[in-house]
């Protein structure tokens, strides 16, 4: 069996388990109190380690937030299917608005997006989270994209269809509307930003 401390990081099912209670306490903290506001000690506390364990995992808070990025990215787009992975018809896109909308109602409108608090954060500051960063927006834009591709492909929408331009004004969208129905505590803002994309889209149509 792989240990802890095999060459090439390799985990334990043990071992695997703790990173990933310490990344997710970590996350949980972070998107409620900001990275700044979130030490190593209260992600400790949270996710019940001790100091050696934290640090047998990672490094130094740096690395604590580039895995909390990768946690967040995969809790979005995980959460996000298998709707997010059937973009393909103006329908599709409805439904993963609904879902969307009720989610934050559900909500409360608190939080707003956990990238998009994280970017805020850390875009100015941390190069490297930055790129994280922009990777994980890259991978949640990259099946909008395929979606509509595809629609574009069957003849849905017009040949000279940008799809990459689309996908990319969708999910920034999608971002301003996150944010302006955190501050309103509304979730009519999202609605409205996702309402105007799937508009876009439609204009398209064949």
């Amino acid at each position: 069996m792989a240990t802890a401390n095999a060459p090439g990081g390799r985990l334990t099912r043990k071992g695997l388990a703790t990173r990933a209670r310490i990344v997710a306490a970590a996350a949980e903290l972070m998107f409620q109190r900001g990275v700044a506001g979130t030490s190593t000690e209260d992600v400790r506390a949270a996710a019940r380690v001790s100091n050696s364990q934290l640090y047998h995992y990672f490094a130094d808070k740096d690395a604590l937030v580039h895995a909390v990025i990768e946690h967040q990215a995969d809790e979005i787009i995980n959460g996000q299917r298998p709707l997010l992975d059937q973009l393909d018809s103006l329908a599709a896109f409805r439904q993963w608005r609904d879902m969307l909308v009720n989610l934050q109602r559900q909500r409360h409108c608190e939080g707003g997006c956990p990238l998009g608090s994280l970017s805020s954060e850390l875009a100015e500051t941390d190069e490297p989270a930055r790129t994280a960063l922009a990777a994980s927006f890259d991978r949640w834009e990259s099946p909008i994209r395929d979606g509509l591709r595809r629609m574009r492909d069957r003849g849905e929408l017009a040949d000279g269809t940008d799809v990459g331009q689309l996908a990319l004004g969708t999910l920034a969208a999608l971002q301003g509307g996150l944010l302006l129905t955190q501050a309103k505590r509304d979730v009519g803002p999202l609605q409205a930003a996702l309402d105007l994309a799937i508009g876009q889209i439609s204009c398209h149509l064949t």
